[in-house]
């Protein structure tokens, strides 16, 4: 004979456990929102940077000029939607704080291979290298001599 009471299928306390499970992790997910707070992975260190101007040109173009020189380093023609909706990002986050076009945005090369450009007016930052290969080659061309530059002071061949 068992002490122990019979198994009711019936029962509500599983759907009790399951919806307090579901609102602990509603809370948890609102609270880290609404503070902001948001984990970031340990960057490689920066091997190189290139500060950059990217400007619309009549003809609808992406326009890349390089912030010292002044001379174009590229211009993308047609929809271009990855490079666009990077820049988009970071310029809606100038226009939120009020700021302008003035200062560049400063692509870096880590030396780990990977890409980011980043704002340092905003301090906001796109790690290129997430949206995949094809959209990483955008960005590629964009480096210039500044990966022969940091890459002859330290020894390494390009």
């Amino acid at each position: 004979m068992s002490s122990h009471a019979p198994y009711d299928p019936r029962s509500p306390w599983p759907l009790w456990l399951l919806g307090a499970l579901a609102m602990t992790v509603l809370v948890v997910v609102g609270l880290a929102r609404w503070t902001g707070w948001t984990s970031v992975g340990q960057d490689a260190a920066v091997q190189w940077t290139r500060a950059l101007y990217f400007e619309d040109h009549a003809s609808g173009a992406v326009q890349v000029r390089d912030a010292r020189s002044g001379e174009e380093v590229a211009r993308f023609e047609g929809e271009q939607g990855f490079l666009r909706g990077s820049l988009r990002a970071l310029i809606r986050e100038r226009k939120r704080r009020d700021l302008g076009p003035e200062e560049p945005f400063i692509l870096q090369g880590h030396v780990d291979g990977r890409l980011s450009l980043r704002d340092p007016a905003t301090g906001s930052r796109i790690p290129l290298d997430s949206f995949g290969p094809s959209n990483l080659a955008l960005f590629m061309p964009l480096r210039g001599d500044a990966f022969q530059i940091s890459a002859r002071s330290q020894g390494v061949k390009p």
